[in-house]
């Protein structure tokens, strides 16, 4: 059922930007009274349809090739390759008749919706929740690095205090753009002493492999909250309100000394001194292989969460410039590709990684969160100078414009047969490299 509702979300989420995204173009067109034949979700590749019908001179309808969706609009040449139609003289009714300008607001039109749809998200979510953030003054015990922080030297206990020369006021800012894009110095107070550790460049490159995770987390004490029934954690004898205090012999204050200690016994049995109502226990435990025993934290442990909340207009520009974030960090994230810095493999999500991003459950401020940042995502991707995508035909036209005249069609046909390969072989990678990873894992 899991996998069920993970499909159900991933489907549901790109269904809402293809419409709204080819709905741009489309009435973009109707509005310089450009005829539009074909409205489609989906691809029907050979002209096989799942569900189709006609309504005043348009044939709506979803294709079975799940890849996108697309308008076709008479007199414009495009990934259909329909040159019958381009070899008779232009109609008033055609793309090829119009304006440069008119011509190239209606390719630009869907990016357009796209990002507006981007802002739009982004500003409900903050109108209806607000912003939940940990202040860094309620960072106490400091950080717990993952093996990626530890990997460029961060270590337990490190207290971060500033991204490049710039104060930390929120926690939260160490698991943002600022920090993961690398080339970013932090300022780490590390007992009496002030360090600047450097982030590579190159990251994203563990990022992807490892989770953020396996960067930095909260450095904090804990108690039991909850045990699994069941669970090695429950036959064992733990309980609520328990505090780990030894594994094995070895003093433990902090989760992640826990988390390190409890790791070494993965698979195997090991002994915990537990604190119980001021007296110590001895519990021999069985630890699972991937080192855990089945049971929760208390929240009380963690640091104290602080909550902003704006108006209806005042959450606009808080919500636009999540949006504008999203679209600059993709940006960023295209450029490290090019720059070799980030492998074209690590960069990519597919829609397995998509579907697992969406989750197992409905969680629908997750599910309108991650359609906020696939828009802007879409948007960026539609602006690439690729032949078939918008960026494209936005591209051929301002050529146009500057020429004063138009490119020939054969030019127009062969470029399309480009892009067309371009983005075909673009798939290929980014499906075949998705299946790789889970397959791997």
């Amino acid at each position: 059922m899991s996998v069920v509702i993970m499909i159900v979300q991933l489907i549901l989420g790109l269904s809402i930007l293809v419409i709204l995204h080819e709905l741009g173009h489309f009435l973009a067109a109707r509005a310089f009274g450009i005829k539009v034949e074909k409205f489609y979700l989906f691809f029907d590749a050979w002209n096989i349809s799942l569900v189709k019908f006609h309504y005043k001179g348009v044939e709506y309808g979803i294709g079975w090739l799940p890849l996108g969706g697309y308008v076709k609009i008479a007199g414009m040449i495009d990934e259909s390759m329909d040159t019958e139609q381009m070899a008779g003289p232009a109609q008033p009714w055609e793309f090829r008749s119009k304006p440069a300008w008119q011509r190239l607001i209606v390719m630009l039109a869907g990016i357009f919706v796209n990002i507006v749809l981007g802002i739009f998200i982004f500003w409900m979510l903050t109108v209806k929740y607000g912003e939940t953030y940990i202040p860094s003054s309620s960072v106490k015990y400091g950080i717990a690095p993952g093996i990626i922080g530890k990997k460029i030297g961060l270590k337990a206990g490190d207290k971060i205090t500033e991204i490049n020369g710039k104060p930390i006021v929120r926690y939260d800012e160490l698991r943002t753009s600022k920090v993961l894009m690398g080339n970013t110095k932090l300022t780490v107070v590390r007992g009496n002493n002030v360090l600047t550790i450097a982030i590579p460049p190159t990251i994203l490159n563990d990022l992807s492999d490892l989770g953020i995770d396996e960067f930095i987390n909260l450095r904090t004490k804990f108690k039991v909250d909850s045990v699994v029934p069941n669970s090695n954690a429950f036959k064992a004898g733990l309980a609520k309100g328990d505090s780990i205090v030894a594994v094995n012999n070895q003093p433990i204050q902090f989760f992640d000394e826990y988390q390190d200690q409890i790791a070494k016994y993965k698979n195997g049995q090991t002994h915990l001194s537990v604190k119980r109502a001021g007296t110590l226990q001895d519990l021999v435990v069985n630890v699972k292989p991937d080192g855990t025993l089945g049971f929760a934290r208390d929240r009380d442990s963690f640091p104290e969460e602080k909550k902003e909340t704006f108006g209806f207009f005042g959450s606009l520009p808080v919500g636009a410039s999540k949006a504008w974030s999203s679209f600059a960090d993709n940006a960023k994230g295209l450029g490290k590709v090019f720059k070799g810095e980030v492998k074209a493999n690590k960069a990519f999500a597919g829609p397995v990684q998509i579907a697992t991003m969406f989750g197992s459950h409905i969680d629908w401020p997750k599910f309108w969160g991650l359609v906020g940042l696939l828009s802007m995502a879409l948007a960026l991707m539609n602006l690439l100078p690729i032949p078939v995508l918008d960026g494209g035909h936005a591209m051929f036209l301002i050529i146009e414009m500057i020429k004063g005249k138009p490119l020939s069609d054969k030019f127009m046909e062969r470029a399309q047969i480009v892009g067309f390969v371009i983005l075909i072989t673009l798939m290929v990678f980014v499906y075949g490299n998705d299946i790789i990873k889970h397959v791997v894992k």
